[in-house]
């Protein structure tokens, strides 16, 4: 009786193709091309895919992703209002847009078509009689201010900040949380410049959301354990100016410093079990009270 020879094992997704290798995992004949190097032997790549896919992606200690650490939400927020500030003088035709205005001793630069049009504003009567403002209903003035500035100077302090506070803050955050922080902290400010200032005052600035970094930045060094003796004196430093240099939102900055505040005590303190759910439930209750402080100060003004 004759014996059949052996058959040579081939490539389960290749057939044509001879192999005496296997997926350590699987077991499967692959050839060199499905091979992947893995930390004892190959694997196929479906086993790959699969390990992949069990793998929790790396996090922060606040729950935030690991891409925090390239910084592209801060860089994205600078490239913003760069854009926002060339936008702005480009539409004062030669004015005094990028400096000469009265603002530091004349180095800040004046009002633009553009910051007229998106400043947080409250009710006021332009040149051509036309009533405008947030309580006209031009609410997107609480979002659009923090990406204007009053001239070069005034946007190129503010991105210096920003470029300094944060990729730390990104990176210990997130991605996304750090966005969420630092657009409550803006709109805040926003909101808080508008229930205290009068109503025919104009403020701009992303100085509203770098407050409230600052502010962040003490709470999440904390929370960490590490020292906070060198945000401290910046943080006088900036209050200091803004109560002594005319011109400046006191309204906008404090409001902004408050609820960055409060902001980076729900990221930095949500108990991790339920981390998430926290996180995004103190998020909407913040964003809730604003515009509900924003929606008392309209009915006063149009009282």
């Amino acid at each position: 009786m004759s014996e059949s020879p052996p058959t040579t094992p081939t490539c389960y997704r290749h057939p044509g193709r001879e192999t005496y290798v296997r997926c350590t995992r699987c077991d499967r004949s692959i050839c060199p091309d499905c091979m992947r190097e893995a930390s004892v032997g190959f694997q196929c790549p479906e086993c790959v895919a699969e390990g992949r896919r069990s793998v929790r992606p790396a996090r922060t200690a606040f729950g935030g992703g690991a891409a925090g650490r390239h910084g592209y939400v801060t860089k994205t927020l600078i490239a913003i209002n760069l854009l926002v500030m060339l936008a702005s003088i480009a539409s004062d035709r030669g004015g005094d847009a990028a400096a000469g205005g009265t603002g530091f001793g004349g180095l800040l630069g004046g009002g633009t078509p553009l910051t007229e049009w998106g400043a947080v504003l409250g009710r006021a009567v332009f040149l051509d009689g036309t009533i405008g403002g947030i309580a006209e209903g031009q609410w997107y003035r609480l979002v659009t201010a923090m990406f204007l500035h009053y001239g070069v100077l005034h946007l190129l302090l503010n991105m210096w900040a920003l470029w300094v506070l944060g990729r730390s803050l990104e990176a210990v955050l997130g991605p996304l949380r750090f966005a969420a922080l630092y657009l409550i902290a803006g709109f805040g400010g926003n909101v808080a410049a508008y229930v205290f200032s009068a109503p025919n005052q104009m403020t701009a600035g992303a100085s509203t959301a770098i407050f409230g970094l600052f502010a962040a930045t003490f709470v999440i060094m904390r929370r960490l354990g590490r020292d906070t003796s060198a945000i401290l004196p910046i943080l006088v430093i900036n209050l200091i100016f803004t109560f002594a240099v005319p011109q400046i939102s006191i309204a906008g900055h404090l409001g902004g410093l408050v609820f960055g505040a409060l902001m980076a005590l729900v990221l930095a303190y949500a108990p991790r079990a339920h981390r998430t759910l926290v996180q995004a439930s103190g998020s909407a209750l913040i964003m809730v009270a604003l515009l509900g402080l924003a929606l008392i100060r309209t009915a006063a003004l149009l009282a």
